[in-house]
């Protein structure tokens, strides 16, 4: 046995074990079992926010209030359920996202992490107020800039982390088309200048602020190249939660994961209007010949969905596909999903991060 551990994370007077987050997975995919099971290893455990209430009765009569009432029960279940550090997910594009970080903040979570959008409209009073740190998802030193000039201004304080999203994520995706296979978008490339804006900050309010690099890191080896080369202080990971025991989807999302092929990962046109990864199925290619399939609006969950407009019902899908229903729905993933091949424990997946990262650092393997 080695005494060796991976460097812990500090934001501001929270300390995270292991430098590693469980990105938070919609709809449905990671909510308390899986964030709890991660913050028990020392990682961020999150639940995501996203159309959280589909699990109640309650969601079609009234989805905005159900949202809240779910995403509160899951806070309080991960955190009765684990003693570490438990994250909140949520997107700014969706329309209940002040009600969704109002309600993570009360129900004292230990984080959010905030994306899809740009927050500029925090409730910043009860932020003030609490000791929930905030982590911004960014895909540019632009946006980056903007963010942290905007809160400079407007809220007299500054995140407390900013999470860079690269091109090889899962998901919705903040890049145009023709950007996500272009190298000059790598995370390799997009992260040292946004690292160099969150520097400036640093120097002028005497704080350190982590940077973490998500988006297509899958071993202990990758981790350990972005934190020592790319300078880094931590990653986010989410494809490789997907198969494991704890994850929140039905057994047959996850059977997705470890039956697909490279050649499955595909990159599709969402009905929200962004390009996002998925593992290509059979409802997938109904959508590309052009078939739609009917559906009434519960309500416009995300602010810029044109559901008049859209050929499915992106939520429906979603949770078609967590619940295993797959003529249904499909399942978004990171590209390397294809190279998920069994269902292990979130504690077994901890340990191989931590070794490989150990192990690569023994032989510094660039």
């Amino acid at each position: 046995m080695t005494d060796r551990k991976m460097p812990s994370l500090h934001f501001g007077d929270l300390t995270v074990d292991v430098p590693i987050i469980q990105g938070g997975m919609g709809v449905g995919i990671s909510m308390s079992s899986l964030a709890s099971a991660v913050a028990n290893e020392g990682g961020i455990g999150v639940i995501s926010a996203a159309e959280i209430g589909f699990i109640k009765e309650e969601f079609a009569k009234s989805p905005k209030e159900t949202n809240v009432i779910a995403l509160r029960e899951e806070i309080r279940k991960a955190k009765r359920l684990s003693n570490g550090v438990i994250g909140v997910n949520i997107m700014v594009a969706m329309t209940d996202f002040l009600e969704l970080t109002v309600a993570s903040i009360e129900e004292e979570a230990d984080m959010l992490f905030v994306g899809a959008g740009l927050p500029l409209g925090m409730p910043i009073n009860k932020l003030k107020n609490s000791k929930t740190k905030v982590c911004v998802i960014v895909s540019s030193a632009r946006a980056t800039n903007l963010i942290f000039k905007y809160w400079e201004r407007h809220y007299g304080l500054l995140p407390d982390g900013v999470v860079v999203e690269g091109p090889k994520a899962g998901g919705h995706l903040g890049f145009k088309y023709e950007d996500i296979f272009n190298p000059n978008f790598a995370l390799e490339k997009i992260t040292p200048p946004i690292i160099e804006v969150v520097k400036n900050y640093e120097k002028k309010y005497e704080k350190k602020i982590p940077v973490i690099a998500a988006g297509g890191i899958y071993t202990g080896e990758d981790i350990y190249r972005f934190m020592k080369y790319i300078g880094v202080d931590g990653v986010q990971m989410a494809t490789r939660f997907v198969a494991t025991h704890e994850c929140d989807a039905d057994i047959k999302f996850k059977e997705a994961y470890i039956n697909c092929k490279k050649e499955d990962i595909t990159i599709i046109k969402s009905p929200v209007g962004m390009p996002g990864r998925a593992i290509k199925n059979r409802f997938l290619e109904e959508v590309g010949m052009g078939k739609k399939t009917p559906f009434k609006c519960v309500w416009q969950c995300l602010k810029g969905c044109q559901y008049q407009k859209a050929p499915y019902c992106i939520t429906q899908a979603l949770v078609n596909a967590q619940k295993g229903r797959f003529a249904g729905g499909f399942a978004f993933a990171g590209e390397n999903a294809y190279r998920v091949n069994k269902i292990v424990s979130v504690k077994e997946l901890m340990q191989e991060l931590v070794e490989g990262y150990l192990e690569a650092e023994s032989k510094d393997i660039k």
